[in-house]
């Protein structure tokens, strides 16, 4: 069962793109089978390319310890209290970002090799749309790197290799379901979001998503978090995980970025991964300065990273339900997991073809 409720809000903010003559290329039944597949071949494909091990994933952590993912920094985290610790308050994941390099230390990783697990999370700020639900599940992953891999060509490697998997993924679901035709490119276009800046000046981020992903049909946008030329982020990204700040060797600043495509069902741009080389210990104070969050330094997180008690690591997370979603072609993410939807939104989407869970 589903809770629907009626938000007179939506009816004035909706977001909802209505593609014309949806048609769903799958029924509910292959749509499961489908979904099951891709989690299936995928993360067996992702584990074995980075030489990842599975591990289990906490649903939350203890309040005040630093260790959540902040996202964007205003997000807010669904908290409870803990009636046997006195009332102390756990808080549902937005990510699994810094948890995953303390278990890199605590599992005593080696370079090289690393862990990913599943992440779910629920994020009660999202303005819900057709790629965006209270919940989140993703592939969360870190790897333990060496100094010297701290580069942007060893980032450039990794997401190569994460596109590979990707497309493979894509080959294995059109052999299945012959209805569902391919169109993922095969390379992948890198670009910093500065060079982006200067190629659509008078666009907005997204519209200059938008135009460099229909260029390209995939792309990694490199450097999010750090403001570009013109005193602005192309995106958010907390300050204590990705290392945003340091000048990699094409003289921008920036080790991480976000794997977009070009997405035909829905007309836009469609970010399927963040990740990035994480911070090491001057970038995270520098990061933290630049962000005016001095004061997280003396959290549990930060102080172990600060101490030297944490590998340096690169790391990220691929949405489950959004892989799917692109995979079967579906315009609603809710075509592919069970949340909670505006009434409104859910009728409008079932006149269009496309019934959410």
């Amino acid at each position: 069962m589903h809770e629907n409720f009626e938000n007179e809000t939506y009816r004035k903010m909706s977001k909802l793109i209505k593609p014309m003559g949806y048609q769903q290329l799958l029924d509910t039944k292959q749509t499961e089978q489908g979904i099951k597949l891709i989690k299936e071949f995928f993360q067996q494909n992702l584990s074995t390319e980075l030489r990842l091990r599975r591990v289990t994933a906490p649903l939350f952590v203890l309040q005040g310890l630093g260790i959540n993912d902040d996202l964007n920094g205003v997000e807010r985290a669904v908290t409870f209290p803990i009636k046997d610790l006195g009332d102390a308050r756990a808080e549902v994941v937005h990510s699994l970002a810094k948890w995953k390099r303390l278990s890199l230390a605590e599992y005593k990783i080696g370079r090289g090799y690393g862990i990913y697990t599943d992440m779910n999370a629920i994020r009660a700020d999202e303005e819900l749309d057709n790629l965006h639900s209270l919940y989140v599940d993703q592939w969360d992953w870190e790897a333990v790197i060496g100094r010297e891999d701290r580069t942007l060509a060893f980032l450039k490697n990794i997401v190569e290799r994460i596109y590979a998997a990707i497309r493979r993924t894509e080959y294995l679901v059109c052999e299945t379901y012959e209805q569902i035709k391919p169109f993922l490119p095969e390379k992948i276009h890198f670009i910093h979001a500065e060079e982006l800046l200067r190629m659509y000046p008078t666009k907005t981020p997204k519209e200059r998503e938008d135009a460099i992903c229909e260029a390209y049909g995939a792309v990694f946008i490199i450097g999010i978090g750090g403001k570009l030329s013109n005193g602005e982020k192309h995106d958010g990204r907390a300050p204590d995980y990705d290392d945003w700040s340091t000048v990699a060797e094409n003289g921008r600043k920036g080790l991480n970025g976000d794997i977009l495509i070009w997405y035909p069902v829905l007309g836009r741009s469609f970010e399927l991964s963040s990740m990035g080389i994480r911070v090491d210990k001057d970038s995270l104070l520098r990061q933290l300065q630049l962000e005016g969050q001095e004061n997280r330094q003396q959290l549990y997180f930060h102080q172990q990273l600060i101490n030297g008690k944490l590998p340096l690591s690169i790391g990220g997370g691929i949405g489950q339900s959004r892989l799917c979603m692109v995979l079967l072609h579906k315009a609603h993410i809710g075509e592919i997991q069970a949340s909670i939807w505006p009434d409104d939104m859910r009728r409008e989407c079932k006149e269009m073809g496309m019934p959410l869970i």
